[in-house]
């Protein structure tokens, strides 16, 4: 089994960026221009390596090559949109990796691309942003170029890419150094283990809450000490957790509403399936049903929602309710663009520069938020 950790620390070492792997500070699937640039780097490494992995390694600083992460993204749905826009797509996995001087919030992100079976090309299935559907792209060094004419698939990586992955198997000090490090830095969220098929081991802690006859966690972390890969994070979002010898499972709530009306919304469902033949497989369920709400009371809470948006915009101070009332400002618009004020999409992305700099709870929520946006498009 690959430790995940090793084999970035392995991939940074090996001389820059070049035909099987890329470094990005960040990526962004919210955009097109993002989206676009992202599946323009998966087509082009994956033409390069018809028979070797690929991989692309995000939160690393493009000059000095330093890991500083990125935020923990957890978007099971992204093989969707290598799917919806590419032709004869690789399949494309994004892991959350752990590494100890990041604070508990960043994790560095491996986009890992697998060879195609029958080593087709890759190309764009339909247009998005300046791209043309129809186009190929290729690697060359550490550029993604598109190529409009006939090309012939080479293996040049298989080698290094097989001795870089053999250098950064797992070992049983790597393993204990990280169980070690999670209980300690755990402690005061009720750490616990379970051991699965006498290999794997998972590692996960949280703080319980009793709700009627159901108990939630929060500010849970989970972990694959192994491969240390974190399957869940998150400080806001409840978790369900059930695990028996064979599986471990996550059912995630949003806390949700306005005002008084706040309910408990099951999201999504994650199934780790531990295999005797020392492999996983992870499978999720989109569960979200969005709350409504009387059409005439959106209004009024749009109203004034606009109202502190535009201040925001125009740098008018705000009193101190209007501070507070700024965390709940993209729940708001986004409970009213699940129920068909579709403008609030544009209003959440335009918050999302202002809240920063203004409220920094604030822009987590909104983060929130929009990670469920996230999780439900491509479902």
């Amino acid at each position: 089994m690959i430790n995940k950790r090793l084999l970035i620390k392995n991939l940074l070492a090996h001389n820059g960026e070049n035909s099987f792997y890329d470094n990005k500070l960040l990526i962004n699937i919210g955009s097109k221009e993002g989206k676009a640039k992202f599946l323009k780097h998966v087509c082009s490494l994956s033409n390069t390596n018809p028979i070797s992995n690929s991989y692309i390694v995000i939160g690393i600083e493009d000059e000095s090559n330093k890991i500083v992460g990125v935020d923990f993204f957890d978007d099971s749905k992204i093989q969707n949109l290598v799917n919806a826009y590419l032709e004869h797509p690789p399949i494309v996995s994004y892991e959350n990796i752990q590494f100890p001087h990041l604070p508990d919030d960043k994790v560095v992100g491996l986009v890992s691309i697998r060879p195609k079976r029958d080593q087709s090309i890759c190309a764009l299935r339909k247009n998005i942003w300046k791209y043309w559907g129809g186009t190929v792209f290729m690697r060359e060094g550490s550029i993604s170029k598109p190529k409009v004419f006939d090309i012939e698939i080479k293996d040049i990586n298989s080698e290094i890419v097989a001795a870089i992955e053999q250098n950064s198997q797992n070992n049983i000090e790597l393993t204990l150094d990280s169980f070690h490090d999670f209980l300690l830095n755990s402690k005061d969220f009720n750490p616990k283990y379970k051991v699965f098929k006498e290999y794997f081991v998972l590692c996960w802690a949280g703080k319980p809450k009793t709700v009627g006859d159901k108990t939630f966690y929060s500010r849970v972390n989970i972990q694959l000490i192994n491969e240390q890969v974190k399957l869940f994070y998150s400080d806001l979002d409840e978790v369900e957790i059930q695990y028996d010898e064979d599986k471990f499972q996550i059912i995630e709530y949003v806390h949700l509403g306005l005002q008084n009306q706040f309910n408990y919304y099951p999201l999504e469902k994650v199934m780790i399936h531990f295999r005797d033949n020392m492999h996983y497989d992870i499978e999720s369920k989109l569960m979200f049903e969005p709350p409504q709400f009387d059409q005439k009371t959106l209004r009024h809470y749009l109203n004034h929602n606009d109202s502190l948006l535009k201040k925001l915009k125009n740098k008018v101070d705000l009193n101190s309710a209007e501070k507070r009332e700024l965390v709940n400002l993209s729940t708001i618009y986004l409970i009213a663009y699940l129920n068909g004020f579709a403008y609030c999409l544009e209003n959440l992305e335009e918050a999302k520069p202002l809240l920063k700099a203004a409220h920094p709870k604030a822009h987590q929520r909104l983060k929130d938020n929009l990670r469920i946006l996230r999780k439900t498009k491509y479902n």
